[in-house]
Formats: structure tokens, C-alpha cells, sequence
């Protein structure tokens, strides 16, 4: 499997990164921006409307949403969750049968329940699913900064071709066939980083950031084995690694989301300046599929009672902190 030709689906700060670092490696890269106008605008500066200061590599073509995918090798969409089957289906037309889509978006699609790679087998069956995660900030990525992920794919020779075909020194994408377990991770750890944030911005110390993140993986760790998630994935990259990326830098607009939110920020004026906080569509999303599972995760659920307004974040904070005494598992 030869993967030369790539398109990047999404021109925001994490499509445009991704297409940054391959055109890098030596691939033919286009960048495709939803809107017609932006995609004028990015290719008239050649930078990133969403990431400014951080010039786009001289090769990249950049196009309108559309155009392009007929000679792809591989498709990789960099658009939010909730927006992910729009764009896999404005893709089917123009797609060849057999080329791998691959996910970079970390969610879980509200109303059906599905996990991205489910969304693009659904919405564009002739295409092969995959899904890119890891601990990875776009900024990062589009300096040319160390950063590793995980590539899962169902197949393990395309996941190792389209790892070989997407790396670099820059970017080293390790493989796995556990396509659920990778998506677990990336969207579980979301609605953690809301919980870590706010235990930053109520200032209570670095000992509860810890046992916060620590507990939440305990979480992370059953719903993954509940959806049939192996646990060398969940220690990965793209579960534990994830997590504590997400959960302790102000990059991830989840963690900044919590911290604002920890300050006694009203949870609609904060989801207002933090719409593309993908914890905040994921958030009651696993805790309708973790109580279908009968899988206790009390953090998930707080996080999701706090952003619904059910309950205060001084109320969640003590209900989390009053719970009966229990040996740790």
C-alpha cells in the first residue's frame, strides 16, 4: 500500500498542523477548507486562519471542501466530531472504493452514540475507516515539535502503511488494531480535562490534580474494558498519554473550559468561549453509554451535571469528595 497523495479535510489549527508536518515527510499534501472563501484566504497567505503566526509549507495545495478527493490515497478528516459525518458524506461522490479515511477528531456522535471511525463506515461505506489520536496540541505539531500518537486501523498492514506514510521524526504515529480502544481514549479524556480544569481554577492543589487525574483513568480504564478496549491501549498513547496532556496544560481548550469554570464562570457564559471544547458534547454522551453498561464513573458524570446546570461545581466538588470510603480499583 502506497500513500503519497493526501488530503486534509479541515483547515482549522489541528487539519492545518497535520497537513504541515506530512508535506514535511515528503507527501503531496492538500489542504481542503470547508468554506470557499477561507480556503482563498489561506492560500493567498499561505498560513492558517486558526493558527496565525505559523506559516503553511510552500508545497501544500490548498483547496475548497470538494475538491481533490478523487486522487487521494488517503483522506484524513480534521473537523469536529459533531461535524465529522457531513464531511465524510460530502466526500463519497468524488472517493474511490477502498481509500482509508482516517479520523483525527476525538468524540462520540451525539444522538446515534457512535464512535468516529462508526460514523465514516456509516455515512462513507467504500471507504476504510482509521483513526489518528494521541497527545498532540496543534501548535506543537505545526512547529515541528516531537509528538507521538496512535494510528488504529482494523487492518494492521494498512495501519502500518498509513503510519509509515504520515511519519516523521516529527511525528511518530505507533500502530494498533484496537480502532475502539484508541477511540475511547481520545474522547473520554475530554470530559477529564474539564474536571482537571476545575480543580486548577478552584486552586485546590496539586495533590487533588493528581489523585483527580489518577481517578479519572480509573474511569477511563472501565469504560474502555466495558466496550471491549484492550488495556495496553488504554496505558497508551492515546488513553493515560492523552490524559494527562489534556489534563495539565491551558493549550487544551477542555482543561481552559474547567479552569474557567472552577473561577465561577456560569457554565453558559464558559461554553459560549469554548465551543470547540469537544468535552462538552462528549460529556453526556459517556455517561448515557456508561450507565447502559453499568459502568460507575461518578468524575464523567459531575463533569456533565456542572456543564447541564444540574448541579453547582461547589455541589459536584462535594458530592465527589463525600463519597463512602472503598478499597481502590
Amino acid at each position: 500500500m502506497n500513500f503519497e497523495r493526501i488530503i486534509v479535510v479541515g483547515a482549522g489549527a489541528w487539519g492545518s498542523a497535520l497537513a504541515n508536518v506530512i508535506a514535511r515527510a515528503g507527501r503531496a499534501v492538500t489542504l481542503a477548507a470547508r468554506d470557499a472563501g477561507a480556503a482563498a484566504a489561506i492560500e493567498r497567505r499561505h498560513e492558517s486562519l486558526r493558527l496565525p503566526g505559523y506559516r503553511l509549507d510552500e508545497r501544500i495545495r490548498v483547496v475548497a471542501a470538494g475538491d481533490g478527493a478523487d486522487a487521494a490515497d488517503a483522506v484524513l478528516l480534521a473537523v469536529p466530531s459533531q461535524q465529522l459525518r457531513s464531511a465524510a458524506v460530502a466526500l463519497v461522490p468524488s472517493l474511490r472504493t477502498g481509500t482509508p479515511i482516517v479520523a483525527c477528531a476525538k468524540g462520540i456522535e451525539q444522538g446515534s452514540r457512535k464512535f468516529m471511525t462508526e460514523v465514516i463506515a456509516e455515512s462513507a461505506p467504500r471507504a476504510v475507516p482509521a483513526i489518528l489520536s494521541g497527545p498532540s496540541f496543534a501548535s506543537d505539531v505545526a512547529r515541528g515539535m516531537p509528538t507521538a500518537v496512535t494510528l488504529a486501523a482494523e487492518d494492521e498492514n494498512l495501519a502500518a502503511a498509513l503510519a509509515a506514510a504520515l511519519g516523521s521524526t516529527a511525528l511518530r504515529p505507533y500502530r494498533t488494531t484496537d480502532v475502539r480502544g484508541v477511540e475511547i481514549g481520545g474522547a473520554a479524556k475530554n470530559v477529564f480535562g474539564i474536571a482537571a480544569g476545575i480543580v486548577s481554577g478552584r486552586g485546590m492543589g496539586a495533590s487533588a490534580g493528581a489523585a483527580l487525574i489518577t481517578r479519572s483513568f480509573a474511569e477511563l480504564v472501565r469504560f474502555g474494558m466495558a466496550f471491549g478496549a484492550r488495556a495496553e491501549t488504554m496505558t497508551g498513547l492515546s488513553g493515560f498519554g492523552d490524559l494527562v496532556l489534556t489534563c495539565s496544560s491551558l493549550q487544551s481548550r477542555n482543561f481552559s473550559l474547567g479552569v474557567a469554570l472552577g473561577k465561577g464562570e456560569p457554565p453558559a457564559e464558559a461554553r459560549k468561549s469554548a465551543i470547540l471544547a469537544e468535552g462538552l458534547f462528549t460529556a453526556p454522551v459517556l455517561v448515557e453509554m456508561a450507565k447502559a453498561r453499568g459502568v460507575e464513573m461518578p468524575i464523567a458524570a459531575a463533569v456533565a451535571a456542572i456543564l447541564d446546570e444540574k448541579m453547582s461545581v461547589t455541589a459536584a466538588i462535594e458530592s465527589l469528595l463525600t463519597r463512602p470510603f472503598r478499597a481502590e480499583r
